[in-house]
C-alpha cells in the first residue's frame, strides 16, 4: 500500500537507527560518517520508520546508497517511493548522473529507471568511492540513470 505524505528528515551518518537497519540488511556501514554523504529517515504519518536512504555526492555524479525498508514494511512498494524521493533530491542538487551498486536490488533499480552498466564504465569518482573500491563485493551490479530520469 503506497504511503502518502511521508515525513522525511535528514539524519547524520552516526544515527543508531540507520546503522542498525543497514547492518540488519547486510549493507555497508563502515563509511557512514565520512564527508560527502547525506542520509534520510522516512517515516509514515504515525511516526513509524519506513526506511532509510542516502546520497553520496561527487558534484554532477552521485551514488544512491544505503536504501533499506523497515522489515515489517517490505513488499509494499515503499522502496520505490524512497528511491524516487532520493532521485528527485539528487536532481534538485544538480546530480546529472546517478549510480547505484547492489547485490539484491537490481529489480528495484530497474523499476526506478536504472540500467545495468559495466563497472568499468563508471566515472573515476564512483570507481574511487569506498563503496565501489572496497565495501561492495566485486559481484555487485553497477546501475546508472540520468538525474532527470532519462537513462
Amino acid at each position: 500500500m503506497p504511503v502518502r505524505n511521508m515525513q522525511v528528515a535528514e539524519i547524520g551518518g552516526s544515527d543508531p537507527g540507520l546503522a542498525s537497519a543497514l547492518a540488519g540488511a547486510n549493507l555497508p556501514i563502515d563509511d557512514l560518517t565520512e564527508a560527502g554523504r547525506t542520509f534520510y529517515v522516512f517515516r509514515d504519518q504515525g511516526g513509524d520508520v519506513l526506511g532509510y536512504g542516502g546520497i553520496e555526492s561527487y558534484g554532477a555524479v552521485a551514488l544512491l546508497r544505503s536504501v533499506v525498508v523497515a522489515k515489517d514494511r517490505r513488499g509494499q512498494g515503499i522502496g520505490v517511493q524512497l528511491v524516487n524521493w532520493l532521485l528527485e533530491r539528487m536532481s534538485a542538487l544538480g546530480c546529472q548522473d546517478i549510480y547505484m551498486l547492489t547485490t539484491t536490488a537490481v529489480r528495484l533499480g530497474e523499476n526506478c529507471g536504472f540500467q545495468r552498466i559495466d563497472r568499468s564504465d563508471a566515472p573515476q569518482a564512483i570507481r574511487d568511492s569506498r563503496q565501489m573500491a572496497a565495501l561492495c563485493p566485486a559481484s555487485a551490479v553497477l546501475m546508472h540513470r540520468k538525474g532527470n530520469g532519462h537513462g
